[in-house]
């Protein structure tokens, strides 16, 4: 047994963690990557015996609730995390030096391990006035950005704000609020974690999945794991069968509301959201909003605020009845359909009795088959 693999299972022994937890962990992990069960194995091998990757973690324009989101990650703990999995050399929210001690520890992750560590950027990065709303040891968030970014490995942009520029970017945008991307253009690799805020899991599979292949996970086109933005809530929805029903909640708290029925007049934009909230759920897969009974604000998708708002109305069009179909009407046909579809199935069924049916009656001998009487 290696030495980082002895070690390793020590720290998890201190922390109280026992192997058939770690190995349900990793087997978690691959089936968030939608791998076979023989990539368990892999996945724990890969995490006891590869070097700890190191981690820069930047705030800029944000509310840390992605950092509140990732310390609150159960599967494993945010703790476990950063003991186990990485090495998190700065982070200003729980770190404990501070001020110059903090940023010389950031200049030397930079100056040491050039193309090596990853970085982490939460918040959107302003551009106005010269980047002067946001600074940090009297630096511009964009000079830092694009000298940290611009020699890490990769780069996780952690959350809504990160990716796409979020509510900061909002018209009209005072501070010239940009997303890691657009402010920071040329990053050797780019991954994007959207939604307001990230889920833990993602950027823990994510993490996982560099630790095991050594590469990153495969992306969309706006650089989102496709294990994680890969399909729309839409399309995994538990209301789903209500939609194709077309049970739509027409007000708060009427009796299909109380009923489970489908969000989308109500605002719901799943069918045009892509993460994998209806799967991994929050706060250890408890809940997740559409099953608490709240629909989908889309805030994993680019500029969320002005194109999902507002929130509480249906948004025009409806995914797979065509362009600028109206909602309202889409529900009685839906129920005409299914009502067809029952009528249909009722009716064959019928006729299939019938003609079984008349196998099983005797023949008269007395009728003729083609007509009158024998």
């Amino acid at each position: 047994m290696g030495k980082l693999q002895s070690d390793f299972r020590r720290e998890l022994a201190a922390r109280g963690v026992s192997r058939r937890e770690f190995m349900g962990f990793c087997s978690a992990m691959a089936v968030a990557f939608g791998l076979p069960k023989g990539a368990t194995a892999m996945i724990a091998e890969a995490i006891e015996n590869n070097p700890k990757p190191t981690l820069v973690w930047l705030n800029y324009q944000d509310c840390a609730g992605n950092t509140e989101s990732f310390l609150r990650a159960s599967k494993p703990t945010a703790a476990e995390v950063i003991l186990d999995l990485i090495s998190i050399d700065y982070h200003e929210v729980i770190m404990a030096a501070a001020g110059h001690q903090a940023e010389a520890n950031l200049r030397a992750v930079v100056e040491n391990q050039k193309g090596k560590y990853i970085a982490v950027v939460e918040g959107s990065i302003p551009t106005g006035a010269n980047g002067a709303y946001c600074t940090v040891g009297g630096r511009a968030a964009i000079d830092i950005a694009r000298e940290v970014c611009g020699n890490a490995a990769a780069t996780i942009a952690a959350g809504t704000c990160a990716t796409f520029g979020g509510i900061p970017a909002a018209s009209p945008n005072p501070t010239g609020a940009l997303g890691v991307g657009d402010a920071v253009p040329g990053i050797k690799k780019l991954i994007n974690l959207s939604a307001c805020p990230m889920n833990a899991q993602n950027m823990t599979a994510t993490l996982v999945y560099y630790l095991t292949y050594g590469d990153w996970p495969a992306l969309d086109k706006l650089n989102r794991p496709l294990f994680a933005y890969g399909k729309s809530i839409h399309d995994a929805c538990e209301r789903r069968s209500h939609y194709n029903s077309g049970q739509f909640v027409e007000q708060w708290g009427d009796e299909a509301h109380r009923e489970g029925q489908c969000l989308y007049k109500m605002g719901c934009k799943g069918p045009v959201t892509f993460q994998n909230c209806p799967n991994v759920g929050w706060n250890d897969n408890t809940s997740w909003p559409i099953a608490c009974g709240h629909g989908c604000i889309g805030c994993a998708e680019p500029d969320f605020w002005d194109k999902m708002t507002p929130f509480y109305a249906h948004i025009p069009g409806f995914p797979g009845f065509g362009k600028g179909s109206n909602i309202d009407k889409v529900g009685f046909w839906a129920t005409i359909g299914v009502t067809t579809a029952f009528a249909g199935h009722t009716l064959v069924h019928l006729g299939k009795k019938r003609m079984q049916s008349g196998k099983d009656t005797p023949a008269d001998p007395n009728v003729n088959p083609k007509g009158g009487e024998a």
